[in-house]
């Protein structure tokens, strides 16, 4: 037993309550029989009571004793020093998705436009991240929590539809905040075994403190999967007017059209300072099950690897039934008690 460890020694001391216990129960023991005396004569007492011998009341003592010390010795947890070594075969990881809904995912380069298309993609990735919590982080100019983290994949659904570029209050691409927003949203203690950012954009960053903000989420320990929709060389972003139908160019307020580029370089240093990966995507269908086969999944398996760990041996089921053994024998010392018989 030295080798043994124990969750709550404090709880030792609750073998004094338990000591005096028995002590009062002997005491009353004496006394019930002093006063039987007064009323009753030794030699009727023998007819008329049933007795216990001196060693069964002995016995029954002890094994309540027995009863109380082995029950405070489970409650106080004691453990050995484990050697084996426990891996889940998939951890539970969290993950927030930061989406970027500025006016330029209307484009409908890939149709029917970049945010349709990405909402349709994320919607069905949710069936490939069973068991794990998800949350969902919206951005343009600035960035807001629509979804904390949860399990409820049909809340987070309804959350991602009513995603749209009226859901953030300023325009443009924040990579940075939106990044910083994330990681408030994981849980401070860092419960889970893998902590994931899937940065979803097709902008580049407006703010330039992207690279600071994934040095914090390097020291959060949460890896960054960063992909980039639209053409890194820049494009135009066209829309349709749905009242007149004529496809239309759109403008800056000063009336210049707006050029959508993604930022390749940046997005990669991103996912390089957290050992992440960056993906881009370019214009074409958003393919997240095949992000999530060869990006995230591997992730997960190394986390799940790096999860080993050596789990102390619990002892407390030995005492558990070695009070209740205890429990039951002083039941029994009751039993079979010596009565005179009746002349």
């Amino acid at each position: 037993m030295s080798s043994w460890t124990w969750m709550h020694l404090e709880l030792v001391h609750l073998m004094w309550p338990a000591l005096g216990l028995v002590a009062f129960m002997a005491y009353r023991e004496i006394a019930h029989r002093s006063e039987l005396g007064r009323f009753i004569s030794p030699a009727m007492q023998k007819r008329l009571a049933t007795k216990l011998s001196l060693e069964r009341k002995l016995l029954r003592l002890v094994f309540v004793f027995g009863t109380l010390a082995f029950g405070i010795v489970a409650l106080m947890r004691p453990q050995s020093h484990g050697t084996s070594k426990v891996a889940a075969a998939r951890v539970s990881a969290d993950i927030v998705i930061a989406f970027d809904v500025s006016k330029s995912m209307l484009a409908e380069d890939a149709a029917p436009n970049r945010l349709t298309r990405a909402k349709s993609e994320i919607s069905r990735m949710l069936d490939q991240l069973a068991g794990h919590r998800v949350a969902l982080v919206v951005f343009a100019g600035k960035a807001a929590t629509l979804s904390p983290l949860t399990p409820d994949y049909g809340f987070f659904r309804l959350m991602l539809r009513g995603a749209n570029p009226n859901s953030v209050s300023r325009g443009g691409t924040a990579i940075g905040e939106a990044i910083r927003t994330s990681l408030e949203t994981f849980d401070k203690d860092g419960g889970a075994a893998s902590r994931l950012l899937l940065l979803i954009t097709d902008g580049e960053d407006h703010e330039q403190d992207a690279e600071a903000a994934a040095q914090l989420a390097k020291e959060a320990g949460v890896k960054i999967v960063a992909i980039g929709l639209g053409s890194e060389e820049g494009s135009l972003i066209r829309i349709t007017d749905p009242k007149t139908g004529i496809q239309e160019v759109v403008k800056d307020r000063d009336g210049n059209p707006v050029i959508s580029k993604v930022d390749g370089e940046l997005l990669q240093k991103i996912a390089e300072i957290t050992e992440g990966a960056y993906i881009p995507a370019k214009v074409a269908a958003l393919d997240l099950q095949s992000i999530v086969d060869q990006h995230i999944e591997p992730i997960f398996e190394e986390a799940a690897i790096e999860s080993k760990r050596r789990v102390p041996g619990e002892k407390y089921y030995f005492f558990v039934l070695l009070s209740l053994l205890c429990l039951v024998a002083s039941s029994l010392m009751t039993i079979g008690g010596r009565k005179a018989k009746h002349a």
